[in-house]
């Protein structure tokens, strides 16, 4: 009887801001650091810390027949700036010395983010890649999924047989690329050769507040085009639409489409990937999103409060966004509100580890002077009032919607502030996660139904999460300060690949 295929697994998730502090191995350790067959222990139990895709991974490959699992190492950090020095080298070096250990492996699935970015090496996936292919050699399988936020390189187009990207956003299928690319390397062990691949990235960022897969948006159109061509032939094995990340600042930034077709299709590949880069490149102009200043959305929070008739309002402090490198720790819009006297406001996450521990050492019921960041960082201006210590928690939870559903989750040292004088309550956190689940204030005894103002420091995955509590409508995404601004010409940007649109909005494209 032949052996079950023995499948190498690795990935690493960081999602890179150029323009945040550096990521620190601290970072990784707080969120998920994993080698070994802690990899197999956390992809097969019911609540993982690990990132979604792999759960996916190993219960598609358990569902289709038997396989050896040859996990290496998979590491995860919340969205941040560039890796600290050593890091990285660290992660490679282990990587490799766990797969020359391991002995001969029939391929492998690499589940990373696709938008990290070190000291040593602005290309990291592409780096990645390329010591597998040092070490396994051109014929052994290589499938990898990546967020629809990466930025990718011509190299890794080259060095993987098939690169799947996610499909939604907010981010929601992140199991089901990763059971599809158990599938791709089912069908390559079974025989199949190698798809061919036609790659484009075009000269042209876009701000993630257009980069939603639904609704009227150029780049939700895109998808859209790209689900049918994929269903209207079975020889085209994967679209894949990325909108990239700009803040990365990197020469591999831009919107890219790629698609793989069966071995001898690849002009298919080729159409279908041209068809959908120009119909985005006919759409540039279009990706332009309007933001609602801060006193508009500040003035509809308070009428809001005293309105009864008005639905409940979601405001997105989306350039202070965790979820994209911000610190969650901007005061501007949280002063505003508190200054106005907006009744009924919920505001999460808000990130001070240094004022949650003040909270945790005065004990529940306590009232204090809540001074939100003591030590004042760039956008995150010292703001200080009055307040009562409502809940106490270790911040831990489990989500139940959205892209958390099902999964662990933990704030650091939590609590929950009530600003005298408003009433606006403030769920407070150590470590910075954006607020995109229910359950981040339900560990703090709030009832989100209860709010007239629900204040959300995300971009745009609290939508999937919070999409119960508010219609799109009345969800604002408010014009503040932060390190994830989508108003681009307020970055410094070095490593850009230039011209590129908006930036440059001259910018040309042969197609």
């Amino acid at each position: 009887m032949p052996r079950p295929p023995r499948i190498a697994i690795l990935g690493l998730h960081l999602e890179v801001n150029a323009f945040s502090p550096a990521t620190t191995r601290q970072d990784f350790e707080q969120l998920s650091w994993a080698e070994g067959e802690a990899i197999t222990a956390g992809s097969r139990t019911p609540v993982s810390a690990l990132p979604a895709e792999f759960p996916g991974f190993y219960a598609r490959m358990d569902e289709t027949g038997p396989w050896e699992p040859v996990p290496l190492i998979v590491i995860a950090a919340p969205p941040g700036g560039t890796m600290e020095p050593g890091l990285f080298p660290e992660f490679l070096a282990t990587a490799r010395r766990r797969l020359e250990a391991a002995g001969p492996v029939d391929a492998v699935y690499v589940g990373s983010h696709g938008a990290s970015r070190s000291a040593e090496e602005a290309d990291t996936d592409g780096a990645v890649l390329a010591m597998l292919r040092e070490v396994l050699g051109p014929d052994v399988p290589v499938v990898g999924t990546l967020d629809l936020h990466c930025n990718v390189s011509d190299r890794q187009a080259a060095l993987a047989d098939l690169l799947i990207a996610y499909r939604t956003n907010p981010h929601v299928d992140m199991r089901e690329r990763a059971m599809d690319a158990a599938d791709a390397i089912r069908a390559r062990l079974a025989g199949s050769p190698r798809p061919e691949t036609h790659f484009i990235r075009l000269p042209m960022v876009a701000p993630s507040v257009t980069l939603l897969s639904s609704g009227d948006l150029p780049y939700a159109e895109a998808m859209r085009e790209a689900a049918r061509l994929r269903a209207a032939d079975p020889d085209l094995l994967e679209i894949s639409v990325t909108g990239g990340f700009v803040y990365s600042d990197i020469p591999k930034c831009g919107l890219c489409v790629w698609a793989s077709a069966r071995a001898g299709q690849g002009e298919k590949a080729r159409a279908a990937a041209q068809a959908i880069a120009a119909r985005l490149w006919a759409e540039r102009a279009r990706f332009h999103r309007p933001l609602t200043p801060l006193e508009e959305a500040v003035a509809e929070a308070a009428a809001t409060g005293t309105d009864p008739a008005r639905p409940r309002l979601i405001l997105a402090d989306v350039a202070d966004n965790p979820g994209g490198g911000g610190g969650g720790n901007t005061s501007a819009l949280l002063a505003a509100l508190h200054a106005a006297g907006a009744r009924g406001v919920v505001l999460g996450v808000f990130v001070d580890p240094a004022l949650a521990a003040e909270c945790h050492a005065a004990g529940e019921g306590a009232r204090i002077q809540a001074v939100f960041n003591r030590s004042p960082a760039p956008f995150a201006e010292t703001f200080a009032a009055p307040a009562t210590i409502r809940r106490l928690s270790d911040g831990h939870g489990t989500g139940r919607r959205g892209t958390m559903a099902g999964r662990a989750f933990q704030l650091g040292p939590a609590a929950l502030l009530e600003l005298e004088g408003s009433g606006l309550r403030v769920v407070l956190g150590s470590l910075r996660r954006q607020f995109l689940e229910p359950a981040m204030a339900e560990i703090m005894g709030v009832d989100l139904e209860a709010a007239r103002t629900i204040v959300v420091k995300s971009r745009g995955h609290f939508r999937a999460g919070f999409d119960q509590l508010a219609t799109p409508d009345r969800i604002l995404e408010v014009d503040g300060p932060g390190l994830v601004s989508p108003v681009l010409s307020r970055f410094a940007f070095t490593g850009l690949p230039r011209p590129l649109y908006p930036l440059d909005p001259a910018t040309e494209w042969a197609g």
